[in-house]
Parts: structure tokens; sequence; C-alpha cells
């Protein structure tokens, strides 16, 4: 049974650019390592937007407090 999904991802892969994706692809399977500095990369903002989270609560709390001080 042929599906148009079938027939479109044939279509998408038998252009320049599925092509050239494939040919990238092949030499990151050979290379295990080769996505390696992506990951860092991606785990590195994950550490940043976690830091800055937590920094806007501690930025946060300590103003509520500030604010509750009464002189």
């Amino acid at each position: 049974m042929h599906t148009w999904w079938k027939t479109l991802s044939a279509t998408i892969w038998s252009t320049p650019m599925g092509t050239e994706v494939r040919a990238r692809w092949e030499v990151l399977r050979r290379d295990p390592d080769a996505g390696y500095s992506t990951e860092a990369v991606l785990v590195t903002a994950l550490l940043v937007v976690a830091a800055l989270v937590v920094v806007a609560i501690i930025v946060a709390k300590v103003t509520e407090k500030a604010n509750g001080i009464v002189l």
C-alpha cells in the first residue's frame, strides 16, 4: 500500500536539499562524537536559563521583603 506521505517523503529526499541532508547525516553517523558540541551548547543554554529563573525568583523575593520594611 502506497500512501501520500511515502510519496511526499520520496519527493523531499530526491531534491538537492534532501540529498545534502542525507550526505551530512551519513557523515554524522560515521563519527559518533560529531554532535557532542551541539549537545554541550544545548545543556549550557538550559543551565543559563535555569540560572536566570533562579535569579529572577531571588530578586522578586528580596524586593518583596525590602518593600515590606517599615522605617
